[in-house]
C-alpha cells in the first residue's frame, strides 16, 4: 500500500482542508502545469500564443479564463503522441478511447501518472466505503479503456483482494460473485442490470449475494437507475466519474455517508462550468458543461478540457472539496426533435417510473416526411409474465403521453419482449440514429 494512502476510514488531510489551503496548492500545481504544457507540447504552446496567454499571466485561479479550452478534436489532430509532454521513452502506460467516431484520443502516463491514479482510485474506493482486505469484482473492460486497470489498480493499493473480471461472461460473471463472495463490485450501471437479469435466469436472488457497495461509472445514469440497481441487488450504488482524457476514473466520486453528488478531487484536477454555448465560466451553483485542467499529470497534461458533461458545482459536505451534481447528460447526446431538446436520460426517469418496463431501452431517431422522429424502444419487465398486446399498448400509450406531457415532443413507444434489446458490456448505446446520410 502506497505511504501516502490511509488505512481504514482514515481521511487524508487534504480531504480535511480548509479551502484556503486547497485553493492555495491548486494555484501553486496550476503554475506548474501551464508551465510544463507550455514548455513541452507545441499545440499549447502554438494555442496560448494565439489567444494572447503566456504562462507568467497565471496569478490567480481566475487567471485560467485567459487561457484556450481543449476539446476532444484537437486529441485527435495530435494523434498519437503529439499531447505528450515528456519523451516516448518516459511514458510508461498508453490508454486510448475506442476511436468509433474517428481516430482514437491518446493519453500517456509516467510511473509517477500511473502511481497517481492508484492513490485517487483508492482514495474513491475508500470514500464509497470499501476498505482494506475486501473483495472487489472489477467488471469494468481491461484494454486501452481506462475504466478495467484504472480500477484494478486503485482498489489493490487500497489493499484490496481483486477479481479481475472485464465484462463480458454474464453467467461467468454470476458464478464468480457466487464463489469469490466479493463485497464491491465496479462496473457499468447497464452492464450491473444485466448481470441482474442473469441471476434471476438461474433462479438466484440477487440480493442475497455478497455484494454490498457498487461503483458505477462510464456513462450517464439517473437516480431512477441507482434506485433501480439497489432495489435489485440490496446494495448501496455509488457515482464514480472520470475520463480518459483527464486520468480515467477517480476524478470524482460519492461519498457512501451522504451520497449528495461526486466529490472531485481537487488537489489534482481544477473544475470550471461554463456556458456550452459562449464558453462563459459560469459561478458555482449555475449548470453548464464541465470543463478541467489537470493539475499533476506529467506525460498528457490537458488545460481547460471540455469534456461535454452538464452539471453543477457544489459545496463540499462530507468532503471539504467541491462536489459536482450527478452528471445525466451530455451536450453531444442531446437530441432536437422537432424543436424540442431531449435526453435520454430524461426518457429513462420516465420509463422507470413504471414498474411494468425495464431499464433496457434504445431511442431510435428516424426521418419522416422531412421531419425528425423518435422511437422509444423499451422491454417489460422479466418478473411479470407475457404481456398481451392490450397490455403493451397501455403500457406504450401510459409513457408516450408521460413524455408527450413532461418533455413535450411526440414519440412512438414500442414495448418488447425480454431480451429484444441488445445488452452492453461497457457503456450504454442508448440512441440509434437511422436517418439517412446527407
Amino acid at each position: 500500500m502506497s505511504a501516502a494512502t490511509p488505512m481504514r476510514g482514515e481521511l487524508e488531510p487534504i480531504e480535511k482542508a480548509s479551502r484556503d489551503e486547497i485553493q492555495a496548492l491548486q494555484l501553486e500545481r496550476l503554475r506548474w502545469t501551464v508551465r510544463h504544457a507550455y514548455d513541452n507540447v507545441a499545440h499549447y504552446r502554438n494555442a496560448f500564443d494565439s489567444a494572447g496567454a503566456h504562462p507568467d499571466d497565471l496569478k490567480t485561479l481566475a487567471d485560467l479564463a485567459k487561457f484556450p479550452f481543449t476539446a476532444k478534436d484537437d486529441l485527435r489532430r495530435n494523434y498519437p503522441f503529439g499531447l505528450f509532454a515528456v519523451p516516448r521513452e518516459q511514458v510508461a502506460r498508453i490508454h486510448a478511447s475506442s476511436g468509433t467516431t474517428g481516430k482514437p484520443t491518446v493519453v500517456g502516463y509516467t510511473a509517477n501518472d500511473v502511481s497517481t491514479w492508484a492513490d485517487l482510485m483508492a482514495r474513491s474506493i475508500r470514500a464509497a466505503g470499501g476498505r482494506p482486505g475486501e473483495v472487489v469484482h472489477v467488471a469494468y473492460g481491461y484494454g486501452l479503456f481506462t475504466g478495467g486497470l484504472g480500477a484494478h489498480y486503485g482498489a489493490e493499493r487500497l489493499g484490496c483482494t481483486v477479481v479481475p473480471m472485464s465484462g463480458g461472461q454474464t453467467a461467468r460473471q454470476v458464478q464468480l460473485i457466487q464463489d469469490f463472495k466479493p463485497h464491491i463490485i465496479m462496473v457499468t450501471p447497464s452492464y450491473s442490470l444485466a448481470i441482474a437479469d442473469e441471476f434471476e435466469r438461474q433462479g438466484l436472488d440477487p440480493r442475497e449475494c455478497s455484494l454490498r457497495v457498487g461503483l458505477f461509472g462510464a456513462e450517464p445514469w439517473t437516480n431512477a437507475m441507482r434506485e433501480a440497481i439497489e432495489d435489485r441487488f440490496g446494495i448501496s450504488a455509488i457515482d464514480l466519474y472520470g475520463l480518459s482524457e483527464v486520468i480515467g476514473p477517480g476524478v470524482s466520486c460519492e461519498c457512501i455517508e451522504t451520497k449528495d453528488g461526486l466529490h472531485i478531487w481537487e488537489d489534482h484536477f481544477y473544475p470550471e462550468i461554463v456556458d456550452p454555448a459562449t464558453g462563459e465560466v459560469l459561478p458555482d451553483g449555475e449548470r453548464g458543461e464541465l470543463v478541467f485542467t489537470s493539475l499533476t499529470k506529467e506525460a498528457s497534461p490537458v488545460i481547460r478540457y471540455r469534456t461535454r458533461d452538464l452539471t453543477r458545482l457544489l459545496p463540499g459536505t462530507a468532503r471539504s472539496m467541491r462536489r459536482m451534481e450527478k452528471v445525466t447528460g451530455r451536450t453531444d447526446d442531446m437530441m432536437i426533435i422537432r424543436g424540442v431538446n431531449v435526453f435520454p436520460s430524461q426518457i429513462e426517469e420516465l420509463i422507470l417510473k413504471d414498474s411494468h418496463l425495464s431499464p433496457h431501452y434504445v431511442l431510435e431517431i428516424s426521418r419522416q416526411n422531412h421531419l425528425d422522429a423518435l422511437d422509444v424502444v423499451v422491454e417489460q419487465r422479466a418478473d411479470v409474465g407475457h404481456y398481451d398486446e392490450i397490455t403493451r399498448k397501455a403500457c406504450a400509450d401510459k409513457l408516450s403521453h408521460a413524455v408527450k406531457s413532461m418533455i413535450g415532443v411526440t414519440v412512438t413507444v414500442r414495448v418488447v419482449d425480454v431480451g429484444e434489446v441488445e445488452r452492453s458490456i461497457g457503456k450504454a448505446v442508448r440512441i440509434i440514429d437511422l436517418r439517412p446520410k446527407e
